[in-house]
């Protein structure tokens, strides 16, 4: 069942035994839990909880019990199937897809379109992307209800953010950047958080940080890269730790996030409060929940096994949710072919045949995944043994 929201006209899915409530900030546990895969999450330190008597955004963290694990904002890839299904695999927060603040303000149809949500659906960041403090306060205002930030995406470096005048290219705008959290800090219900990419010059980033903290940013995700920096390139964790040892508010860490033991060396590494990953979750959706794939396990590597689970797998769950929570069919198609892509390489003429097909339905995929599985060929996700096992 679905209802609509009559001001804000998006979708929020609810169980049909359920009600859902406005401005009521639900904390969901994820329904996976590490089995002794070999990771020890870190939790809260008693100087962390020492810390919510004085400062606010620490308040609102511990609330939300301190998500280390989180699904970071993906352009047409971190929708609500995609989020629900990382969450069901060690996923303890997510973003939103970016969203364009000033057409979200003005069309119900796009909100309707581009946003949905559900009660599990939390902790959720909601992000925006914009350069007019009024106008991206009104988008805000939409989903302010449904959401535990809302977040300004300060970090995009691609070329349409160029000729938008928004993400990364706000960093030669200082003031403006200014005004666009102290707009929201001074307005929202909800608390405001910003991602963002680093200067070439550190001391740089760290007085960007602050700047952000005195507007009254409530958490900053922090990209280890700057905003001509790429993907193939290392992220640079000890610039992120610096702005961690900068502010006094929750940090994030994003930037080479492949599998849990990147995890846990991040967090060691950094000091942050929580890490997010953003390309690896598109290839393995099971990341946080201990599976990594054949790629990131050394040669002879002894202290891996079966996880019993493969993409072919994480597809059919997929699929099972985009029934569930409807999102449009060009998103559907990208998740598809990320997860099958070591399997279309293998049979280059399953792919050429998913290539051409235009009357795509749910039916149709489900069969590609079956084709794929007669064929014999499975790529297996790995899980650590146990000590008991070694």
């Amino acid at each position: 069942m679905t209802s609509t929201n009559s001001v804000s006209t998006f979708t929020i899915h609810n169980q049909p035994h359920k009600t859902y409530r406005l401005r009521h900030l639900t904390t969901i546990s994820p329904p996976y839990r590490h089995r002794n895969r070999g990771y020890t999450c870190i939790y809260p330190t008693e100087h962390q909880y020492l810390r919510s008597d004085d400062n606010g955004p620490w308040a609102h963290w511990i609330k939300l019990k301190q998500p280390k694990l989180i699904v970071a904002p993906m352009y047409d890839g971190s929708e609500l199937p995609f989020r629900m299904l990382c969450r069901k695999y060690g996923a303890e927060a997510a973003y939103t897809p970016m969203l364009h603040s000033r057409t979200f303000a003005e069309s119900k149809k796009f909100r309707s379109r581009e946003f949905s949500t559900c009660e599990e659906d939390r902790p959720l960041f909601v992000q925006f992307c914009g350069n007019d403090p009024d106008i991206l306060l009104e988008a805000a205002y939409q989903v302010e209800s449904f959401c535990d930030y809302v977040d300004i995406n300060l970090g995009c470096p691609q070329r349409i953010a160029r000729t938008g005048n928004y993400g990364a290219f706000l960093m030669d705008d200082l003031p403006l950047v200014k005004s666009l959290v102290e707009k929201l800090a001074t307005n929202l219900t909800v608390p405001v958080s910003c991602k963002i990419r680093i200067f070439p010059v550190l001391q740089d980033t760290i007085n960007y940080a602050k700047l952000l903290e005195d507007a009254g940013c409530s958490l900053i995700a922090v990209h280890g890269r700057t905003r001509e920096g790429r993907t193939r390139e290392r992220a640079d964790w000890d610039a992120i730790k610096s702005v961690k040892n900068a502010v006094k508010i929750p940090v994030i860490a994003n930037g080479n996030i492949r599998h849990l033991d990147d995890v846990q060396n991040c967090l060691a590494t950094t000091g942050v409060e929580g890490v997010m990953s953003a390309e690896a979750l598109l290839d393995n959706p099971a990341l946080f929940g201990g599976f990594r794939s054949g790629e990131w396990i050394l040669d002879g590597e002894d202290g891996f096994e079966d996880g019993k689970l493969d993409r072919g797998d994480l597809v059919v769950e997929y699929l099972k949710l985009c029934e569930k929570y409807p999102v449009r069919w060009n998103i559907i198609i990208s998740h598809v072919y990320g997860m099958l892509r070591k399997w279309f390489e293998t049979h280059p003429d399953i792919r050429d045949d998913f290539n051409v097909k235009r009357d795509l339905s749910f039916e149709y995929l489900y069969s590609v995944v079956d084709r794929l599985r007669a064929r014999g060929v499975r790529f297996p996700l790995y899980v650590k043994k146990t000590e008991t096992q070694l």
